[in-house]
């Protein structure tokens, strides 16, 4: 039994010992070091060791006297007011702030040229609210003018006058010239405000070619009844019915009453 006890006695004696032998460091000056060179104050009474009685004291010379007399003269926290991490801090907050000021300036110009192509892009003028509202479909004969559309209530003998004189011809072919002005003002691109001036302009042109193209058929239906009224006159077939003498003098006095 004895064989045993001693050396289980040095066992626990072995065990111990490294327990008592290991103890906390607190390096006073360490901690100040670390406290000051993140966040703390730069705290000229918590530069240690010190000086001591005399400047006598061999640590202080070791430690900042002879190496790094004038260390704590100056804040050199990084965090300080002056230090290099908010000196950086500063300049990213004066780039961010810089980089949003060319951002909304890029977002401006950005939504300035879509507005401008928006509003000169031919490719989309058929969205355009005049052009939908009015003049699409005051230009309609123009764009979709037929042979059909221009004769159109019109006689078959006044038609073949016009066809047979060139009327239609010439009017077909101002409508097809004036079509293609009006498609190519409709798809370049330019301002809206001179598209729309362009579209106004056209209609004009149209309503005045309009008119001038009602005169023509006028004249020719009525050219067409004048001649037909000479053929009856020339083979006698004009029969005068209800006629009396009296009728002369009632003609007479009612153009009397008008003169009056």
């Amino acid at each position: 039994m004895k064989k045993y006890l001693i050396p289980l006695s040095f066992m626990l004696i072995a065990l111990i010992h490294p327990c008592f032998g290991q103890s906390v460091v607190q390096d006073q000056s360490v901690r100040y070091q670390e406290e000051r060179m993140v966040y703390l104050q730069w705290d000229q009474n918590k530069f240690t060791p010190k000086a001591g009685f005399l400047s006598l004291n061999p640590y202080y010379w070791l430690t900042w006297g002879l190496f790094h007399p004038n260390y704590h003269k100056t804040d050199l926290r990084p965090l300080s007011a002056t230090g290099p991490q908010t000196q950086r801090l500063a300049l990213v907050g004066a780039m961010n702030s810089t980089d949003n000021k060319y951002k909304l300036q890029s977002d401006t110009i950005r939504n300035t040229a879509l507005s401008e192509i928006a509003n000169q892009s031919g490719l989309i003028s058929d969205a355009d609210p005049l052009w939908q509202l009015y003049y699409s479909n005051e230009l309609k004969p123009v764009l979709n003018n037929s042979p059909a559309s221009i004769l159109a209530g019109l006689s078959p003998q006044v038609s073949a006058k016009l066809v047979s004189e060139g009327l239609y011809s010439w009017y077909k072919n101002e409508l097809d010239m004036l079509k293609e002005r009006i498609q190519a003002a409709h798809t370049t691109t330019i301002d809206r405000g001179a598209r729309i001036l362009a579209y106004h302009r056209y209609l004009m042109e149209y309503r005045r070619l309009a008119g001038v193209w009602a005169i023509r058929t006028s004249s020719a239906q009525a050219t067409l009844t004048m001649t037909a009224q000479q053929q009856h006159l020339k083979a006698n077939q004009v029969s005068v019915t209800n006629w009396t003498p009296q009728t002369d003098i009632q003609i007479a006095n009612q153009v009397l009453q008008h003169l009056q």
